[in-house]
């Protein structure tokens, strides 16, 4: 007896849609001609490769809903934060950042469970619409990691624990409210101010002013890209305005820093203006705009925010930072960034 007659039954679901929505379809397709042709392997052999498969859709779709490729971004947050309070590294930053991931990805899946309605209608290639997974196990899922990542974070200090609180009301809302209300782009700023704010309270329990200024400029920044992010599900123009607010950052980065940082502020900024102009020619000035082009690379971006607002001439930091803005760029060629 083949392996064709002996599993027919499985067959199906290998030649559905599912595959072609989480990337698998090289993979699916092979297997499917492999499977209508006589074989010695064993029944087992192939049961284990179909299991093999569906997990690895599973595991994509779960990557597609938290949006990984930007963990870097989130972890570059962190060390701005650790490093505007002047802190050396030690283990209470890698709990930082095992907390920040947590509510990051818990805050991505919630995200995703809100919008399910909406995503229906006029985003069908997400994982709840297309059939990968269903909308409870999102809200499982979500819940999870926002609770995983506040346990973390409610290690530190009572000023942690606060702005920390601060953070993840910040996600509950913006998940909430962010297709109905026109300033969400302010709530998702708010999302990476608390999170920088936090980062820098870790240390000493308390938080100063270059960090709340730095904070604050890092969403405008954000409050820009998230506008441009609001047009890519809709034909409407997009206004020019917003898009100065992601210059915040460079303008404060000239204000504060004196000196030999000086020549460093000025490469840097040079850095992060040529990025900027680079990835909003897809939205403004292409002949056929790619907006989620621009908004990948822009969020990618927010590592060199964070990386102009500390960079001071360390060796290591400018390293770190510079890998973290290649990780992203290279976790956004597998996992969409938004």
């Amino acid at each position: 007896m083949t392996i064709h007659s002996a599993h027919a039954n499985l067959r199906a679901p290998l030649e559905g849609p599912c595959y072609q929505n989480v990337g698998l379809t090289p993979l699916g397709f092979a297997v499917i001609k492999m499977w209508d042709r006589p074989r010695r392997f064993s029944v087992p052999v192939w049961g284990f490769a179909y299991y093999l498969l569906r997990q690895m859709a599973m595991l994509r779709t779960l990557l597609i809903l938290g949006r990984v490729s930007n963990l870097p971004t989130v972890w570059s947050n962190c060390m701005a934060g650790w490093l505007l309070a002047g802190a050396g590294f030690d283990g209470s930053f890698l709990l930082l950042c095992l907390g920040a991931t947590g509510v990051y990805l818990g805050g991505m899946y919630l995200n995703d469970a809100f919008d399910a309605q909406f995503d229906q209608q006029h985003r069908p290639e997400r994982p709840i619409p297309s059939g990968l997974i269903r909308v409870e196990a999102v809200w499982g899922w979500g819940l999870a990691w926002l609770g995983l990542g506040l346990a973390c974070l409610f290690l530190f200090g009572k000023v942690t624990m606060i702005l920390a609180l601060l953070l993840a009301l910040s996600v509950l809302v913006y998940d909430a409210v962010h297709k109905v209300f026109a300033f969400s782009p302010v709530l998702m700023a708010a999302c990476r101010f608390f999170l920088v704010l936090t980062a820098a309270s870790v240390p000493r329990d308390t938080v100063d002013g270059l960090a709340v200024w730095s904070a604050l400029v890092l969403g405008g920044y954000v409050v820009g890209l998230s506008y441009i992010a609001k047009r890519e599900t809709g034909d409407s123009a997009l206004s020019y305005w917003p898009c100065a607010l992601l210059a915040a950052p460079m303008v404060l980065a000239v204000i504060v820093n004196r000196g030999d940082n000086q020549w460093r502020t000025a490469v840097l900024c040079g850095i992060l203006a040529f990025w900027m102009i680079r990835c909003l020619r897809f939205a403004l000035w292409a002949p056929q705009r790619n907006i989620g082009r621009a908004v990948a690379g822009l969020l990618a971006g927010i590592t060199l925010v964070d990386w102009l607002s500390v960079w001071q001439g360390e060796a290591l930091v400018a390293i770190v930072f510079a890998a973290l803005f290649g990780m992203a760029l290279l976790f956004q060629r597998f996992v969409p960034a938004t």
